[in-house]
């Protein structure tokens, strides 16, 4: 039986059409959120496979949630576009025996750096050097110094694949202490991912620079908050380029006013594009960007083809490389028999 695959808009990289239409026995079928409502529901009901648009470009009421599933009954599973999936229901999907997949680990690297170049630019100056620049008068060379970041010490919060290669990046290529918080992880595990292990009072008690790599969900969502940010140095940056909500974005706007902190990069915002007039828009010793860290032509390249390899490997039977609920995978092979014809691999 043909398996049908629906995508809004666009993949974020032609990449993935290309490996997909060299398989006959998967239809894809692009969807427009500007097409009638009625057209989108239809397709989407005949559907077994849906790719999410990444939360910033995705529409109500496309995301992946339980309203969805009841307007969809064949669908067999959901991935998203990058490695994050907050947007994706995963409770809801494993209840209706739906696999969720990610693309953790194909854009590690744009990540990674990105988190390296808001180090370098906030402890050598560069924003404010570039504004002073751009502004009439004299400026004076002397009140725009920076620092090293060489020897100093990093914190990440989560040590996944981007947190291990900003460890590896900080450690290696500067010499820089490195301390990590992750409770799924024991201090031999960090240690071998180029870390020490400490609980995150530690971290931020003793870190230059504070940054961010764990996924949303309900253990961190608003994780840093006043609190947290009353127990950084005052000498200290804090970053996150993983996921809006982790941190509360008026405490951190409080802190910096108050120079609790010296300062912020900033990727992802709890609803985006953020307003203009957003709180942190304000501050010269904060760098912003608009949750384009992952966003490269090699990273992008590399989401599309890796999902539309899963989706390949995921119709065949078999068990998808970046399975987020394998909890789901016996009503889905139920599932996936009745509506596909064939039975699943089993798990491993």
């Amino acid at each position: 039986m043909t398996a049908r695959l629906v995508f809004f808009e666009s993949w974020v990289d032609a990449a993935a059409e290309r490996v997909l239409s060299a398989q006959p026995e998967i239809e894809v079928q692009r969807l427009r959120y500007a097409d009638p409502r009625a057209v989108n529901d239809a397709a989407m009901a005949r559907a077994h496979g849906y790719q999410v648009q990444s939360r910033t470009e995705l529409r109500e009421p496309w995301l992946g949630d339980a309203a969805l599933l009841a307007r969809s009954p064949n669908l067999l599973a959901m991935s998203s576009t990058g490695a994050g999936y907050d947007y994706i229901d995963v409770e809801a999907c494993t209840k209706a025996g739906v696999i969720v997949c990610h693309q953790s680990g194909t854009n590690t690297e744009a990540v990674a750096e990105h988190a390296l170049g808001l180090i370098l630019a906030l402890s050598k100056r560069i924003g404010l050097a570039d504004k002073a620049m751009r502004r009439p008068g004299v400026i004076d060379r002397f009140a725009l110094q920076g620092n090293d970041i060489r020897g100093k010490t990093v914190g990440l919060v989560g040590l996944g694949a981007i947190g291990t290669r900003v460890a590896g990046l900080c450690g290696t290529l500067f010499g820089m202490r490195v301390l990590a918080c992750d409770p799924y992880l024991s201090a031999a595990q960090v240690a071998a991912r180029g870390a020490e292990k400490v609980e995150l009072p530690e971290l931020l008690r003793h870190s230059d620079f504070v940054s961010v790599h764990c996924p949303r969900n309900a253990e961190t969502l608003g994780l840093f908050d006043a609190a947290q940010f009353a127990q950084m140095k005052p000498t200290a940056f804090f970053l996150n380029t993983a996921r809006g909500g982790i941190h509360d974005e008026a405490a951190l706007a409080e802190a910096l006013a108050a120079s609790r902190i010296a300062g912020a990069g900033v990727d992802v915002f709890l609803h985006e594009p953020p307003p203009h007039d957003h709180p942190l828009m304000a501050f010269d010793n904060v760098l912003l960007t608009p949750h384009t860290a992952g966003i490269t032509a090699e990273s992008l390249h590399d989401m599309a083809v890796g999902a539309a390899e899963q989706w390949v490997s995921l119709f065949a039977g078999r068990v998808p490389p970046r399975l987020v609920n394998p909890e789901a995978w016996p009503a889905y092979s139920a599932r996936f028999r009745r509506i596909l014809g064939t039975p699943p691999d089993p798990l491993p």
